[in-house]
């Protein structure tokens, strides 16, 4: 599908794709065969739609390197939320391309949430590259243009991602699917883009300083990656399909549990994940002081003379390193790896509890069984 280090797309297999593997079958829908298919067919469709309709129009922005740098975030993605959209559309329809069209039209959508993310949290990283503000600044300083590179860097990395956001729309309504369909999931589409918004505003102020209680810690994740990952995809790709209340009551619930779940476990890579993992430094989430549920739960889980240390490091107006690894090692000390572990493997419960007891196909069930260990289970 890429050639080298590109992206660029491989005619032979877009065409392929109406008979391709996730568009054709779902045979052995739960194994890793079947998530890498999908994810090859979604990549596909999303280089096919950057050649056709994002290159041209970033011609007219005079940042050559913009297209690179949305190929770059598109290219490495593990597809989890167009994954999820293509599995609630198996749970009512046949596999097709414009249901793979449409589940990809998510990666835009991502790529805009990334952008900002990283913008926000003066991230310098994304997957082991240069965040796109730190590439797009870096672009500015190499021509030697006028004014401050790392301020040109973000405003341009905002508007790129301002673009995705308009992509993304404009691949599911352009994605094949019948103008029925779309109408039916615009309502549930809205609410995806509301949550994670308002999820980020507050984001912004869940900091350890502040230190909000556990119960918010977890709406916000509910709110920004949760629901947006998981939960929404689903029910946008349930509802395109035209499934019933039942169906989507029962993906709705599987969807909470196994987005925060998830998130559950994003925080403790947060903490404890290693660069090659998570494509950020090591404890990118303690420097950033981001009061995650793994940091609050260390405080509610702590002793007192624990907490002091805890108070002072989230504090502290500077952290070496050496801080960071104080700081990972009195969180584990505490206990609180065992506690968010045991947090995840309740809600991994009460998603598969919730899977048995709907009225899905055989393979749409597989799938979201593999699903669910494939976004609880991952490794530091």
């Amino acid at each position: 599908m890429t050639s080298g280090g590109g992206f660029a797309t491989d005619r032979a297999h877009l065409a392929a794709v109406n008979d391709g593997a996730a568009a054709r079958s779902t045979r052995a829908a739960g194994s890793p065969v079947f998530r890498r298919q999908v994810r090859e067919d979604v990549l596909a469709a999303v280089a096919e739609f950057v050649d056709t309709h994002c290159a041209a129009a970033l011609e007219y922005s005079r940042v050559d390197i913009a297209v690179d740098v949305l190929r770059g975030l598109l290219t490495d993605g593990k597809c989890l939320r167009s994954t999820f959209l293509y599995l609630g559309w198996l749970c009512g329809a046949e596999p097709g391309r414009a249901a793979v069209r449409a589940a990809a039209s998510l990666e835009f959508l991502h790529a805009f949430a990334l952008m900002q993310d990283d913008v926000m949290d003066c991230s310098p990283l994304r997957r082991g590259r240069p965040s796109a503000h730190h590439a797009l600044a870096h672009w500015h300083r190499r021509r030697g243009l006028s004014g401050s590179p790392a301020r040109f860097g973000e405003s341009a990395a905002v508007l790129l991602g301002d673009l995705c956001l308009v992509w993304a729309e404009q691949m599911l309504r352009e994605s094949g699917l019948d103008d029925a369909a779309l109408a039916r999931a615009w309502p549930r589409y809205d609410a995806m883009r509301i949550e994670l918004a308002v999820g980020q505003f507050a984001d912004l102020v869940n900091d350890t300083a502040a230190f909000p209680s556990l119960d918010e810690v977890l709406d916000v994740a509910r709110r920004k990656s949760g629901n947006y990952t998981v939960r929404r995809p689903l029910e946008i790709g349930a509802t395109l399909a035209g499934c019933d209340d039942q169906v989507l009551t029962a993906l709705g619930d599987y969807g909470e549990a196994v987005g925060e779940a998830f998130q559950l476990r994003d925080d403790l890579l947060g903490v404890f994940g290693s660069p090659k993992t998570t494509g950020k430094p090591a404890g990118a989430d303690l420097c950033a002081r981001k009061a995650t549920t793994v940091v609050v739960a260390a405080h509610q889980l702590a002793t007192a003379a624990q907490r002091r240390q805890l108070c002072r490091l989230m504090t502290a107006d500077q952290l070496t390193p050496a801080d960071i690894a104080g700081w990972q090692t009195l969180i584990a000390d505490i206990g609180t790896v065992e506690w968010i572990e045991h947090l995840i493997d309740q809600r991994l419960k009460r998603a598969l509890d919730r899977l048995d007891a709907a009225p899905l196909n055989s393979d749409a069930h597989s799938a979201l069984t593999g699903m669910a260990a494939a976004c609880t289970q991952r490794e530091n």
